[in-house]
């Protein structure tokens, strides 16, 4: 079959626009100015970690003024700015340049006299690794490799990550002691679960060693994580007491990104938001936009949200967002769909160790992926998505965005 495709150049624009728009509605300057006008603070040490932190940290210094001012963020959004010490690290597995940028963090916490600023966002898991005593940051990194290629969720993950490091879990809290923090948080979490959001350091726990352990075991890695982790968890937890008082506030989410893709597509009959967050592994959350698009019908306009996982079994490159449009592609085929474009992509502009933001497909990706010699089922099997999409034209590529609110999904029927 030949597609035409001008008409899925039109709605490929559309669906690019809606997606925008929702990254737009997760600006974090925006949000961070807002919670801040018009308040004081004594002494006030600055604290932004995560994807948005540079982004937080400006927007804060407009409004706040402090001596020091400390960003951790990712090589990609770490660009100078005028009286902050920028920080870079790696993401999504941490690296010595992270541990090196918490050791700097603790130092600072250490000497804070006035109130405390922590402006979180996601990523902040792996940017900023503080390994427990007895336990390397190679060690840490492996276990974090072993959860990100097991398909965990984002709390699975971060209940065991918190029970590996000093400031997650509440350890900037403790850190901090006895200066009070004020937190301002942009979810990356579906959930909006305070605790797994750069694994919660300045919110309690998730769990206790014990349910990491246990995690660990149902997910089949117990035994294949270091020692050293092993034996840390399996150590009585001590008891540290309450964490000190705190001041902690959301102030962007994937929610409120979803609300403003409505907003943009016209919120008119024809368009239909899902309530449920899209999660769970790929192929799974697959069908559901292809079965969610045949019961809807055309024309319409639906549109998701949400944080989906991939359990890696091939050594191919990709991201979440590029398997999960491709896989959408291929259902979409079975189910006979030719008036599709489907969208998915993480808002922070980067889908896992790759360039692109996601992937951007319509009714003829397959059949130009064949053309350029490339099996899709094929290409799944490997993980191979990125070369896959990039093959058919179809990657979403937006550069890095400076925001993080999980990943954004768009289906246009003609």
């Amino acid at each position: 079959m030949t597609y035409d495709a001008s008409p899925f150049e039109s709605m490929r624009a559309k669906a690019r626009e809606i997606f925008l728009e929702g990254v737009e509605a997760a600006d974090p300057a925006h949000a961070v100015e807002a919670a801040l006008k018009g308040r004081s603070f004594k002494d006030p040490l600055i604290i932004a970690v995560g994807k948005a932190a540079r982004t937080m940290a400006e927007a804060a210094m407009k409004h706040v003024s402090a001596d020091t001012v400390i960003v951790v963020t990712n090589y990609e959004n770490a660009k100078p700015l005028d009286g902050a010490e920028i920080r870079a690290a790696g993401h999504p597995v941490p690296d010595a340049e992270g541990a090196r940028a918490a050791l700097r963090v603790e130092e600072a916490l250490s000497y804070a006299k006035g109130d405390v600023i922590a402006l979180i966002s996601g990523g902040g898991s792996a940017l900023l690794p503080a390994p427990v005593m007895g336990v390397s940051l190679e060690d840490k990194a492996e276990v974090n490799r072993l959860l990100l290629a097991s398909g965990a969720d984002i709390v699975t993950m971060n209940l065991v990550r918190q029970q590996l490091s000093r400031l997650k879990g509440g350890g900037l809290l403790r850190a901090a002691a006895p200066a009070k923090v004020t937190a301002l948080l942009l979810s990356d979490v579906v959930s909006d679960d305070l605790r797994a959001i750069a694994s919660g350091p300045t919110v309690s726990p998730i769990g206790t060693r014990e349910d990491a352990a246990q995690v660990l075991r149902d997910l089949g890695l117990w035994e294949k994580i270091p020692a050293s982790v092993t034996a840390y968890l399996s150590r009585p937890q001590p008891d540290l007491g309450a964490l000190p008082d705190s001041e902690v506030a959301l102030i962007g989410s994937n929610r409120i990104s979803v609300a403003a893709m409505a907003r943009a597509a016209g919120e008119g009959e024809n368009v239909h938001v899902i309530p449920t967050p899209l999660e769970g592994d790929v192929s799974e959350a697959a069908r559901v936009v292809v079965d969610t698009a045949v019961e809807t019908g055309a024309p319409s306009v639906i549109l998701f949200g949400g944080e989906t996982t991939v359990k890696l079994a091939g050594d191919g490159l990709g991201g979440r967002n590029q398997e999960l449009a491709l896989r959408v592609a291929v259902l979409a085929e079975e189910a006979g769909l030719t008036d599709y474009v489907f969208l998915s992509g993480g808002t922070d502009g980067r889908d896992g160790p790759t360039d692109a933001a996601g992937g951007l497909v319509d009714s003829g990706t397959l059949e130009r992926m064949r053309a350029a010699g490339l099996d899709p089922q094929e290409v799944l099997t490997r993980n191979d998505s990125y070369h896959g999409l990039q093959a058919a034209g179809d990657l979403l590529q937006i550069g890095a965005t400076g925001t993080n609110v999980a990943d954004l999904q768009v289906l246009i029927r003609k």
